[in-house]
């Protein structure tokens, strides 16, 4: 934005110190006209017939008064100009800061010294949100890169079929089209995913009243005939679990962990169980009932190595590390896509690996009094 340059804010620090200090002298002078010269006779006769009166200290009171001023002023604004240096030299390093990340440069910091004061407040503020910005940029560029490889390859694969139904006309135009469509399928879940994960990591959503039984129920009779392709027990139980959110972003939260559940358990057989509940955490301050809703949504199948499971909500992890079958190989957002939509609405995921195989997720939202 263009603007008109002024005056700098030491310099107005300085002419009001400056200011403030004449004003105040001349206040000093007024009161000493008032309460001291006007009680001199104007033409008193002394002992001896000398004797000061008012005109004599008039004349002599006003230009040692008028160099006293101008001594005040000086003074005000040197020590004034000296003062306000001092105590602006922490905007200037804020300021630097604060240019430096307009640049591109967001692994600086203030870190300030001295004493907590409004300054150090600001600092420590602006140290936070650099730390803030740096994490989130670097976990946006991961991500982009992650995604930039991941769409890359279903592309290739559909030039790849585009060139040979071109240079092939002999080819089967049916297997052609099948692969294709399986192609494009994976694109299109793809690029929805990410825009999903988006949607969760900003938090651009209208909040309602949610209840998560609900939508376990939902999810479940959705994934019924997955579970018994797979020949696996699914269930749904506990009562209401009631929470604040985006019920199209809770649902695919849902979703996604008992499609995992399911996905990735043993070949054949095996169990999956949803479980939702409230769990009361007594009175706040102000009297109301608090309350949490919890999710867990529990599965049978191999054992989990300890150091895995951690991994298991970033983005595009998957492969190798658990067992699923091909036509349900997925994107590799599953989870990272319930860890955003957990995070977007004030929550807590909890991965453990069970002691016979198998993993146990635990969902915790804010509940609904």
């Amino acid at each position: 934005m263009d603007r008109r340059r002024g005056l700098s804010a030491r310099l107005r620090l300085t002419l009001s110190y400056a200011g403030f200090l004449a004003v105040a002298g001349a206040l000093l002078l007024a009161v000493v006209w008032g309460f001291l010269l006007r009680y001199v006779p104007d033409n008193p006769q002394g002992l001896l017939g000398v004797s000061p009166n008012r005109w004599l200290l008039v004349r002599t009171f006003f230009p040692a008064a008028a160099v006293a001023m101008a001594c005040l002023l000086v003074f005000g604004l040197v020590g004034g100009w000296f003062l306000a240096g001092r105590m602006l030299a922490p905007l200037s390093q804020i300021r630097d800061a604060a240019r430096r990340a307009g640049d591109g440069s967001l692994s600086h910091r203030i870190r300030m010294k001295g004493r907590q004061d409004e300054f150090r407040e600001l600092s420590d503020a602006f140290d936070s949100m650099l730390q803030k910005l740096e994490s989130h940029v670097d976990e946006q560029r991961r991500f982009a890169a992650n995604a930039s490889h991941e769409l890359r390859t279903p592309l290739a694969i559909s030039r790849t079929l585009l060139d040979v139904a071109r240079k092939d006309p002999t080819r089967d135009r049916e297997e052609l089209v099948a692969r294709l469509q399986a192609v494009n399928t994976r694109a299109i879940d793809l690029t929805e995913a990410l825009l999903l994960l988006s949607r969760g990591d900003t938090g651009a959503f209208t909040r309602e009243n949610v209840d998560l039984s609900l939508l376990a129920e939902e999810a479940a009779e959705t994934l019924l005939p997955l579970a018994e392709q797979r020949r696996i027990t699914l269930g749904v139980t506990g009562g209401a679990a009631r929470t604040s959110g985006s019920s199209e972003l809770l649902l695919r939260m849902v979703t996604n962990l008992v499609q995992n559940a399911v996905v990735h358990n043993v070949p054949a057989g095996g169990t999956v169980t949803v479980h939702t509940e409230t769990v009361h955490t007594g009175t706040d301050g102000g009297g109301t009932d608090g309350a949490t809703s919890v999710l867990r949504v529990e599965n049978t199948g191999p054992a989990l190595p300890p150091d895995l499971v951690p991994t298991l909500t970033e983005p595009f992890r998957r492969g190798a590390d658990r067992v699923r079958t091909d036509e349900h190989a997925g994107v590799g957002l599953g989870l990272a896509i319930v860890h955003s939509v957990v995070r977007a609405h004030d929550g807590s995921l909890d991965l453990d690996p069970r002691p016979t195989g198998g993993l146990l997720v635990t969902v915790r939202l804010p509940g609904v009094p």
